[in-house]
């Protein structure tokens, strides 16, 4: 998998505003948030999008996104409701080449999204 920011984030080499961390995962304040409360959630494997997953990755999906829940509860988005994203490949909008998931809240989404 080539270098990226999210790669540099997870060895320390860029600084993050740090939300959870765990053996599997980081989740961190995106620097240039699309809602008042805009968290990326990461897994530490090199894994480049969700289009490259497969069956070995089922558990570590499922922690990412259980992880997701348990954020949004302690930051008090979760009675309101949220938006999750995954976007994969260039024409879904994914802008770095290592699966991130988006926990979007704060405010009301609109639909369609983009």
């Amino acid at each position: 998998m080539a270098e990226t920011v999210f790669s540099k984030i997870l060895r320390k080499e860029i600084n993050a505003r740090l939300v959870h961390e765990d053996e599997l995962c980081i989740a961190f304040h995106d620097v240039a948030p699309q809602a008042p409360t805009h968290i990326l959630v990461i897994p530490r494997k090199p894994v480049e999008s969700l289009a490259v997953c497969n069956s070995d990755d089922k558990a570590l999906m499922g922690h990412l996104l259980d992880v997701v829940r348990q954020i949004a509860a302690d930051l008090g988005i979760a009675a309101d409701g949220y938006r999750v994203v995954i976007n994969c490949g260039a024409n879904g909008g994914q802008s770095v080449d290592h699966l991130h998931i988006h926990l979007l809240g704060g405010r009301a989404m609109t639909w369609p999204p983009g």
